[in-house]
């Protein structure tokens, strides 16, 4: 583990091609994401992720996917969630806690089944950016709720479900990306809110949570740091460690993303001079992979004291 560097990249099809293995094998990131154009059925996911860990030689190496239910569902093919939305997780939790603890169980054990028949170990929620009335619809039902309170509980339960199934969680997008009026996959959102209302508001669904992951959120918050998105933003990250008190592993967003303003290479070395500890990269294209390898540093003491921690939860 110790030759691996510290990003994560996707892939292109259903089944790594040549020129990918080949890059697996020089560059050797962190981890893997998996995106529905990777996932045709059973079998082939079951090889897929078995080829990936036998370039590694390692049964636990962490290979992500976005399976939130309601319209982020990757395994859509095999699992019809559509219904199941955060939103209406939040509502029931509202309701009845009872019956919200009852049903979200059974729809977080229904998820890990899948995900680990498929050696798949991460699934990249919860989602704890509050909802607003007005803001971008990127988040929308994809919130629990525009209460902290309701957002930090389920997310908490979301991650203790998770983690009792050996699947590492990834909390997003840190620290809120609620108040977003346009989407960080086309534009650049900027919050106007200061410190104090977003530390009793946004900031707070996010406060000591015991994720393995959590990832960035490509937005400026204006009143704090007016020329970075947080995760170019030293600044904001050290408001993550130090305020959010979070205390396991940054991952940056897709640098591939509008949001971020810079070539992918500049993307790549701002994020990790920020401070965070991982990069992202989802789409599969192989000279943008390789300038993000080139530019991520070998994994540090931390990331790999925290990735030990990670397999021995899972194995």
């Amino acid at each position: 583990m110790n030759n691996r560097r510290s990003f994560i990249i996707g892939i292109k099809g259903t089944k790594l091609t040549k020129d990918e293995i080949k890059f697996l094998k020089k560059y050797k990131p962190w981890g893997v994401i998996l995106f529905s154009r990777n996932l045709n059925n059973i079998n082939q996911i079951k090889n897929l992720t078995k080829n990936i860990k036998k370039i590694f030689n390692d049964k636990n190496y962490p290979i992500m996917i976005d399976q939130e239910g309601g319209r982020v569902n990757r395994l859509d093919k095999f699992i019809s969630l559509e219904n199941l939305t955060s939103e209406y997780f939040g509502e029931i939790y509202i309701k009845n806690k009872k019956e919200f603890n009852i049903i979200y169980k059974l729809f977080i054990d229904r998820i890990s089944y899948f995900l680990n028949d498929l050696g798949i170990n991460i699934n990249t929620i919860p989602v704890l950016d509050l909802r607003y009335k007005g803001s971008s619809n990127i988040i929308g039902d994809r919130s629990f709720s525009s209460d902290p309170k309701v957002v930090s509980k389920i997310g908490d339960l979301c991650i203790k479900y998770f983690k009792t199934n050996s699947i590492g969680t990834v909390i997003k997008h840190i620290p809120g990306h609620g108040l977003a009026k346009v989407d960080s996959h086309h534009f650049t959102p900027t919050i106007n809110k200061d410190f104090n209302y977003l530390k009793k508001r946004d900031f707070k669904t996010f406060k000591s949570k015991s994720s393995l992951l959590a990832m960035t959120a490509h937005v400026i918050f204006k009143k704090i740091d007016p020329d970075n998105t947080v995760t170019h933003s030293k600044k904001m990250i050290g408001i993550i460690r130090n305020k959010i008190k979070f205390k396991n592993l940054i991952i940056s967003d897709d640098l591939s993303m509008k949001s971020l303003k810079f070539s992918i290479i500049e993307n790549t070395k701002k994020a990790f001079n920020a401070g965070c500890n991982l990069a992202l990269h989802c789409n599969g294209n192989l000279k943008e992979m390789t300038f993000v390898a080139e530019n991520s540093p070998k994994v540090s003491s931390f990331v790999l004291k925290k990735t030990s921690e990670f397999y021995k939860n899972i194995s």
